[in-house]
């Protein structure tokens, strides 16, 4: 699968073939980042996470600035 940020209207695909991701990069390690499933708007489903990956959807979140930036909407396309 390949990551690409969007921009509003960028791109027009079916919604079958798409799929977008919060992502939270690591302010301290570039090889660290946490993403979770969205909409295109960066709307998470928290209602639908199990537990622990609520748990680090949440931790993420509060600490925006100190371990991870502040996340970004990606498309997620088959390659």
């Amino acid at each position: 699968m390949v990551l690409k940020e969007i921009s509003m209207g960028a791109l027009r695909l079916s919604r079958e073939e798409t799929r977008f991701e919060l992502r939270f990069e690591s302010l301290r390690d570039a090889t660290n980042a946490c993403s979770f499933p969205c909409d295109e708007a960066g709307h998470v489903d928290m209602d639908d996470m199990a537990e622990g990956t609520l748990n680090c959807y949440l931790f993420a979140r509060a600490v925006i600035g100190h371990e991870f930036a502040r996340p970004r909407v990606c498309l997620v396309a088959a390659a």
